[in-house]
């Protein structure tokens, strides 16, 4: 059996063992794939099993290559995959559910500690020389936040708002939360479910753990801004498309809101005219939440016992069945 993995390196940049799908047959890994149709052609070839993280798997490239039985996303999100198309055409499609739960999470705390601190910016400041030359013992570059008894805002509630509210509970911080399922046996006198007008108008930081649908794409925007505590935080680990992020940018450098850390973005990798790198107290990182070697280690392996089930009749985590 041939199996392709179309772009491998934000999975393995070497600190990980391919072995575990080399079990299976003839294995060929690209660390990149250009997301040109002939290139992803070219690279499956006569592929029966093809793994792709990001690298589009559309109609037109699935009708052309009938070899394919089986792919693989590296990641949870699938919207890279017609997975329509793949279920008409008898071609399973799974995925990697929950693998970055803990460290989403924990990234999202360390945003949040970050701008409450800005630690980074004052070990700059020590490191070119500023305490040195301080008159006092200690000095600082910006306000700092104490995050005892404040209010976070928590919009969307599966496994990473869970566990990004019980980090926060370790903190003294008080839980609102707005999602679309509710779960009453997590509720507590701190953690409580709230209309979206209300989680907009108590909470003091906002961090959203949503999908990106229809009802929650630009969720943050101008008049839900208009909405929230003046100096209010925001953090997006989710999907860049919960915020307009010219409204972001807008409600940055008025003060409305007071910082924002964002993990993702709208285009990603990011475009040179992306209206958050001229913000104000504006954090961003490259995607990285997911990506410690602990969670990408299971990711990899809950790709290989994904084929695995599939190989022996009893496919597992299936999202077009």
């Amino acid at each position: 059996m041939n199996l392709v993995v179309l772009d491998g390196y934000t999975l393995n940049p070497g600190d990980l063992s391919w072995d575990g799908l080399k079990q299976f047959g003839d294995l060929k890994v690209y660390d990149r794939t250009t997301f040109k149709t002939e290139t992803i052609i070219k690279n499956i070839g006569n592929a029966t099993v093809v793994f792709t993280n990001k690298t589009p798997l559309t109609k037109s490239i699935l009708e052309k290559i009938p070899t394919i039985k089986y792919i693989g996303v590296l990641a949870t999100g699938y919207n890279v995959v017609d997975v329509e198309y793949a279920k008409e055409h008898g071609i399973t499609v799974t995925n990697i559910p929950a693998y970055s739960t803990r460290s989403v999470a924990q990234f999202t705390m360390g945003l949040l500690l970050e701008m409450c601190h800005n630690i980074g910016n004052h070990n700059a400041a020590v490191q070119n020389g500023e305490w040195l030359t301080s008159p006092d013992f200690t000095f600082s570059k910006s306000p700092l936040i104490e995050l005892v008894g404040k209010t976070i805002g928590i919009i969307g509630f599966g496994e990473i708002g869970q566990a990004t509210a019980k980090l926060a509970a370790a903190f003294g911080l008080n839980i609102l939360v707005h999602s679309r399922t509710k779960y009453p046996e997590l509720e507590t006198e701190t953690c409580q479910y709230v209309s979206l007008d209300t989680l907009f108008k108590k909470a003091d930081i906002i961090s959203l753990h949503c999908p990106l649908t229809e009802s929650t794409s630009g969720i943050i925007n101008k008049a839900t801004i208009d909405k929230m505590k003046d100096g209010v935080l925001i953090i997006n680990t989710a999907r860049g498309g919960l915020i307009i992020e010219k409204d972001l940018r807008d409600a940055l450098n008025s003060g409305k809101v007071a910082s924002a850390a964002v993990d993702v973005i709208s285009t990603e990798p990011m475009l040179a005219n992306n209206p958050l790198l001229n913000a104000k107290n504006c954090i961003i990182t490259p995607h990285i939440a997911w990506a410690p070697k602990e969670a990408r280690t299971r990711l990899m392996q809950t790709a290989v016992n994904n084929l695995d089930a599939f190989i022996n009749g009893n496919p597992i985590n299936v999202i077009n069945a």
